[in-house]
């Protein structure tokens, strides 16, 4: 604020801070980075990891945790320096994944691009209202058993927690950008800590109660505890859920785009990449190798609602309010890109209509003025509706999850990071970098594959005895 006398009198001018491409001045740091990674990243994916290491194996499984983790970490690298055409200083901001990919690929490798990552941002708003669902109908069945006995029926359909899930998400979605995402986000973080340690902690807990489960080095056991055409479908689908547990690429030049410039953007998202990827692994590690010498070959698709949900049944209840509200955020961190890619067409397209561009402040008593948009609200709320209707129809959590992981990571965490490197970095074909980048390209790709097919069949499989519109927990 600054002040300039005129006849007299003093005015007061409000100075607006720009960045170098003429919007507001962003003010993201490493801090707010890495919270909106590791709210992204650790989601429902980490409640699928102890039955994806019983259908791997003490092996298998913390390997391809393992690898999925470097892969990750590796690629957001190489996307950090595309935020920038044609070089990661002094190039023009992109703002968005799909401008960064036009800007170095452009051409069909844009359109291929658009496609997969709205179709794994919508994918994961889909996953994200069904394992809401599921752990608001957990805290509904933990009291019953506790209120009713542990024989009781205590059985709870999921449909009216999407129904309440999809409300809260109207009225959030109506926050403006990513800009005001961060209090959320930082929120959302901690209450993935907090689940996530509630796990760990309640396995511990059954392994020195001394559960008689049984593991393995290869998991489940043919013959006894699956087929052998099982044991190969469900280790597969445990790829794709691992593959999902890791999947943010598909946001991440947007988180970039909240950062300030000095330091260099890309130098910082590194280095936010590096503490969430790693967090997120140790936290997914403990996760899934505890969960499954806890539970062991029989470990459920969600493992928070695998402790009986006896006592202590409030440990329980508040671990699945964790993950409730932690998906609140994580919700609108996937839904804010798809959110902008339409306002901003819609903007472009109809400049003159007020419908579209208009700003409504509205005074919300003890919060300040509001603004609101008459379609941002009519879009929005359509989009939130249209999520949870379909996660009514298909509430499948590990099928569904290991789906969305499988057929998104190979072209957003894989492919398109290691075009446009090559683009950006002027790499000649049949080079030694050219060629391991290729061979590490196409073998993620016939593993995605293989884990999207096997998706495909567990829902297929599902579907035939399941009624739309009528799942219980």
């Amino acid at each position: 604020m600054a002040t300039m006398p005129v006849n007299g009198q003093s005015f007061a001018l409000d100075i607006v801070k720009t960045d170098d491409d003429g919007r507001l001045k962003r003010d993201g740091n490493l801090m707010s980075a890495s919270a909106h990674i590791i709210t992204a990243v650790i989601g429902s994916g980490v409640l699928s990891l102890a039955w994806a290491m019983a259908q791997l194996g003490w092996i298998a499984g913390p390997i391809s945790l393992l690898i999925f983790s470097f892969i990750t970490w590796f690629n957001s690298c190489l996307l950090a320096d595309c935020y920038r055409f044609p070089g990661p200083l002094g190039g023009t901001r992109t703002y968005t994944y799909m401008g960064a990919v036009k800007a170095h690929l452009g051409g069909i490798k844009y359109t291929l691009c658009g496609i997969s990552q709205y179709t794994n941002l919508v994918g994961t708003s889909i996953g994200y209202t069904i394992t809401a669902s599921i752990s608001m109908a957990a805290i509904k069945r933990s009291n019953c058993f506790h209120r009713e006995g542990h024989d009781a029926e205590c059985h709870a359909s999921t449909n009216m927690f999407m129904i309440i899930f999809g409300i809260v998400q109207v009225m959030m979605s109506q926050l403006p950008n990513f800009h005001e995402l961060v209090g959320l986000s930082t929120l959302a973080a901690i209450m993935s800590f907090a689940y996530s340690l509630i796990g760990i902690g309640l396995s511990i807990a059954a392994i020195a109660g001394g559960n008689d489960v049984k593991t393995s080095l290869t998991g489940t056991v043919v013959g006894v505890d699956v087929t052998s055409t099982e044991k190969a479908w469900n280790c597969f689908q445990a790829i794709g859920n691992i593959a999902f547990a890791y999947t943010y690429s598909s946001i991440l030049v947007e988180i970039q785009d909240t950062l300030k410039s000095s330091p260099p953007e890309n130098q910082v998202m590194k280095k936010a990449s590096l503490v969430g990827v790693a967090t997120t692994t140790v936290f997914y590690m403990l996760c899934g190798t505890l969960g499954y010498a806890a539970f062991g070959n029989v470990a459920p698709g969600n493992f928070l609602t695998g402790f009986g949900f006896y006592e202590p049944y409030w440990l329980v209840d508040f671990a699945n309010l964790c993950i409730v509200i932690h998906l609140v955020g994580a919700y609108q961190v996937y839904g804010q890109p798809i959110f902008k890619l339409v306002e901003d067409s819609c903007r472009k397209k109809w400049p003159e209509s007020g419908f579209i561009t208009n700003e409504h402040p509205v005074d919300i008593p003890f919060c300040g003025v509001f603004h609101v948009n008459s379609f941002r609200l009519l879009w929005r709320t359509a989009y939130v509706i249209a999520s949870s209707v379909i996660a009514m129809t298909f509430p499948f959590f590990n099928s569904v999850l290991g789906f969305i992981g499988a057929i998104s990571f190979w072209p957003l965490t894989l492919y398109f990071p290691v075009q446009m490197y090559i683009s950006q970095a002027r790499i000649r074909r049949f080079t030694f970098t050219w060629t391991w980048l290729t061979i590490l390209t196409v073998a993620c790709l016939i593993v995605s594959l293989a884990a999207a097919a096997a998706c495909v069949q567990g829902l297929i499989m599902q579907l035939r005895n399941f009624e739309p519109f009528k799942s219980v927990s």
